[in-house]
Parts: C-alpha cells; structure tokens; sequence
C-alpha cells in the first residue's frame, strides 16, 4: 500500500484534533470544577445528577414550608398566650368582684376594665401573620371577627359569641406525601355559640352582672372561665407537639440534604489534582505531537527538485 503525503497529513491531523479535544476537555473541568459539563460527558453519570438535583430541590421547598410552619406554629401560641393573659386578667377581676364587699362604685370601675379586657381579647382574635388573619382556617383573608360601627363611632361587639370562624386546616407539606395542619380556628380557642364557656359569652355575662351587682352570677362565672383556660392550655400543647415534630423534621431535611448534596459532588465535581497533572500529560503530548508532525510534513517539493 502507497503512503501519500496528503495520507501522512490528514493523519496528523486527525491525532493532533484528537490530542487538542482531549486537552480542551480537561481544561474546561479546570475551569468549570465540574467533571460533568454535557450529557456526553457521563451519559449513566447524568442520569443520577439530574436525579440528585430534583431531589434536592424538592428538600430545599420542604425546608421552606418547614420554616413556614414553625413561623405560623410559634405566632399562634403567641397569641394564644397572650388570649390566656386577658382570660387570666378577667378572673383575677371576677374574684374580686365576686367578694360581695365592694359598692357599686367600685364595681363600676372593675366593669369599665373588663370591657377593654373584651376589646383586647378581640384584637387579638383577629390578629394576622404576612397578612392572613390566623382564627380563620382557609379563609385567611377574611376577617374572622368582623362588627358593626355605630352611630359614635365604635363597634357593636354584641354578637362576638354567634360569629362562626372557618373550620379548614391549612395543611403544609414538610416532606414527601407528609402533611401537616398547622392552624387552630377562632371558635376552637375562644368558643363557639353553643358552649356555655364561650369567652365572648363569659364577658357579656361578667359584664351585664358587674353594672347589676350580682355576686352569685360573677362566681357562677369563675367555672366557666376555668373551663375555658383549660380549653386553651390543651390547644396551646397540641401546638407545642406539633412545634416538636417539625424541628424533628427540620433535622431530618438538614441531614437529607447533606447527604444528597455528597452524592451529587461525588457525580459531578471535578478531581483538581488528578486534572492538573492530566492537564500537564496532555498538554506535553500535544506540543510533542507538533514538534513530530512537523519534522514529517517538512520536505516540500522544492526538496524533491533538488
């Protein structure tokens, strides 16, 4: 078989392609520190970092909605604590009241304190968290406790005990085919129109009883404000588990994640070391690869006419 000359260069050509492709790839993983920059790279390899970066994304949306659900979780006690503040207050007041040796005057003045205790305890039942109203399920944008105004200007609270909140459960999702309700209705912390320990019920009662002097109804009243307490105290640990199971959770998405986060660097990052002296390699082939390929090629035809 004939070696041509255009033969003896189109292979050089091919290997000094081959050699400059081989050096061009490793210096984009330098660059990059990334041994994956295309699907042709690791065609088996891709499938698992595509598989790593979904999953990772689906962690990090969960570690949101966790932050989101310890963030509702913790305003809801707050407030629920600050509602058991106003309710302890009333029956301090109650008992004071209740003892059968104060005038009517005295009574009066105690009357005018429980009533700002009631419009405190209604501005807490409508408080919100980033603008959604917390006591009304998944009504969030509406107003839970909503009143009338009258003619001189305030609201005609006379119908807190009949309102009816929403009772749907805001549900987070804090893992995979895991969800979590993480709300408590109005009607579940303050009462709802047919029980007797209704605190809007309560301080209309306290209210009517204190302007008429009626000892035996304020004392009747201590029970129900008990009762009420405990209502709240039980909500108020439901919410402390629910708190305990998410920073369990939050462990568990951290630690995911971490270990997601290895397997994806495992996949896809880049060795510098090995690459550096791969570079090296190449790079000392490909000037070789130059220096062999021009003392081959080098005779012209002006050689051959001599």
């Amino acid at each position: 078989m004939r070696i041509t000359n255009n033969m003896l260069s189109s292979q050089l050509m091919l290997n000094l392609n081959r050699n400059a492709g081989q050096m061009n790839n490793t210096q984009i993983q330098l660059a990059t520190g990334r041994k994956l920059n295309k699907p042709s790279d690791d065609p088996s390899g891709i499938t698992y970092s595509l598989r790593y970066r979904a999953e990772l994304s689906s962690n990090e949306q969960y570690q949101k909605n966790v932050d989101s659900a310890v963030s509702w979780l913790e305003f809801n006690d707050t407030v629920i604590d600050q509602a058991g503040n106003v309710v302890q207050r009333l029956r301090e007041l109650t008992v004071q009241a209740s003892t059968g040796t104060n005038p009517q005057s005295a009574l009066d003045s105690i009357n005018e304190e429980v009533k700002q205790l009631k419009a405190q305890l209604i501005d807490i039942s409508n408080s919100t968290l980033n603008g959604k109203y917390v006591f009304n399920g998944e009504m969030y944008d509406e107003k839970p406790y909503n009143f009338p105004m009258n003619a001189d200007g305030s609201f005609d609270t006379s119908g807190a005990a009949a309102i009816v909140t929403d009772p749907g459960k805001i549900n987070f999702t804090v893992g995979e085919s895991m969800q979590l309700p993480i709300n408590v209705n109005g009607n579940e912390v303050f009462g709802n129109s047919t029980e007797k320990d209704n605190l809007f019920v309560v301080f209309d009662t306290i209210i009517q009883a204190l302007s008429t002097g009626d000892q035996e109804e304020l004392s009747n009243q201590l029970d129900q404000i008990d009762s009420r307490t405990d209502k709240m105290l039980s909500i108020r640990s439901e919410i402390g588990a629910k708190t305990n199971r998410i920073d369990l959770m939050m462990g568990r998405l951290d630690d995911l994640e971490g270990n997601l986060t290895d397997l994806q660097s495992k996949v896809e990052d880049a060795d510098y070391a090995e690459l550096m002296i791969q570079s090296k390699i190449q790079e000392n082939i490909y000037n070789a690869s130059l220096s062999t390929g021009a003392k081959i090629i080098s005779p012209s035809l002006m050689d051959f006419l001599r």
